[in-house]
């Protein structure tokens, strides 16, 4: 069985580039060369795209190896399989990762046990809507969404994993 998705660097300074595209060989086992553009949201920094299809749980074992990277945005994306709810992927230096199930046409899914724990949690100091944004990953959209208007009319490209 096969998945597919979008690893989207949203930005990262020159240097971390061929590290990037070292951590993604690693993991989807084929070279990989993407093609790096500036990111006019921040001086100095590019941007790239890929589109991957490989073994379900690919987006996970790329996220994890580019995760904790300090001046790296990213997102990866992974498309629901049969046995496999799609996933999303986001990182920023200042937030960390956040991972969310999604429906097959992209929304965030929240499950029962997720809705429940927020419940819990919430009062006066976390109200419940604080919460559920939380869930829903408002602070990463809120910081990355110059960096993806940034890469709109950007190429794609596409890569078959092996395995």
């Amino acid at each position: 069985m096969s998945a597919r998705g979008v690893l989207y660097v949203h930005s990262a300074p020159a240097a971390l580039c061929p590290h990037v595209e070292w951590a993604v060989t690693g993991v989807v086992g084929v070279p990989v060369k993407l093609d790096w553009d500036p990111q006019p949201a921040v001086p100095g920094a590019y941007r790239a795209e890929l589109n991957w299809q490989g073994l379900p749980g690919t987006s996970g074992r790329v996220a994890s190896a580019l995760n904790g990277w300090q001046r790296l945005r990213f997102e990866v994306t992974e498309e629901a399989t049969p046995g496999c709810d799609g996933v999303r992927y986001s990182y920023t230096p200042t937030l960390g990762m956040y991972s969310a199930t999604t429906g097959a046409s992209g929304d965030v899914v929240v499950t029962e046990a997720r809705l429940r724990a927020a419940m819990r949690r919430s009062g006066d100091e976390h109200p419940l809507a604080e919460q559920l944004e939380h869930l829903l990953g408002r602070d990463w959209d809120e910081e990355l969404e110059p960096f993806r208007r940034a890469g709109d009319g950007a190429p794609v490209r596409w890569l078959n994993a092996v395995g």
